[in-house]
């Protein structure tokens, strides 16, 4: 049986997981600069990947009635047709480019801390510039974006393979250059999510099948449901908020995080 820091750990990391999906400060580099920090191990670096399907879960349960009339009315209305296929097509991109480089990603990229709190530092800079320039937007209501706009979404949200980019804030980041208003955006990142993570859930779990044992399986399945509970505070609140605040409190939370996360691993190692 795995120990109790093993299980105290896998509850912290969910905790961080959930807390830190839906934001654009990248939920991987927090869960896997943590692990790192904490000496947590698991195999293929499958955990940071498996438990954000709770966080996935937050979304469903919070817009439940909305994706069940979505679904219902996906027979009579245009606009339902138009809204799943926009969300399908910006997922496509990602789901190609996940199945060809996802060795890549895993053996090398989740590999190196160093890279990732470059990349958090960076990221946070582009969000503070995203977030001053005087941006008029096009597009206010998520379930209007054209075909065309949900594509290029898609696109931007590759970016967010590397670890540090930050999944949200990278489809956040494209959307509001491509004329998307910051509610709608970020709106659009969470729906977008559903597909992206259940296809990347599906992919590692495949691909690390033979590798998982049963206290590996117990040690998700806690960081799981931690990541289900955290996430759902996030999501009810996290639309008034960025719509109040902008982006730049998260901004400067990755500049924060990814200096420290350099002292500490020059320092600790």
């Amino acid at each position: 049986m795995e120990s109790n820091g093993s299980i105290i750990s896998a509850l912290v990391l969910g905790v961080i997981e959930g807390l830190t999906e839906f934001v654009p400060v990248s939920s991987t580099a927090h869960v896997l600069l943590a692990g790192h920090f904490l000496g947590f191990e698991s195999p293929g670096n499958t955990f940071a990947v498996l438990i954000q399907l709770g966080a996935i879960l937050a979304i469903l349960s919070v817009y439940f009635a909305k994706l069940l009339g979505i679904a219902l009315s996906l027979p009579t209305s245009a606009e339902s047709r138009r809204f799943v296929g926009a969300v399908l097509l910006g997922f496509l991109p990602a789901a190609v480019i996940g199945v060809v480089a996802h060795d890549f990603i895993k053996t090398v990229l989740f590999e190196t801390p160093m890279l990732i709190c470059v990349v958090l530092i960076l990221g946070g800079f582009v969000l503070l510039w995203i977030d001053r320039m005087p941006l008029k937007p096009r597009y206010h209501d998520v379930t209007e974006y054209p075909l065309s706009l949900a594509l290029k979404i898609g696109f931007c949200q590759c970016v967010a393979m590397i670890p540090g980019t930050s999944r949200s804030g990278a489809t956040i980041v494209g959307a509001l250059l491509l004329g998307a208003d910051k509610r709608s955006a970020a709106e659009f990142s969470f729906f977008l999510a559903m597909p992206t993570m259940l296809g990347a859930f599906t992919l590692d779990l495949y691909k690390n099948r033979n590798a998982l044992t049963v206290d590996d399986t117990l040690i998700i399945a806690i960081g799981f449901l931690a990541a289900f509970i955290s996430a759902l505070f996030v999501v009810r609140g996290l639309l008034n908020f960025i719509s109040k605040r902008g982006y730049a409190p998260f901004a400067w939370w990755r500049i924060v995080i990814g200096t420290a996360g350099i002292f500490g691993l020059l320092i600790v190692g």
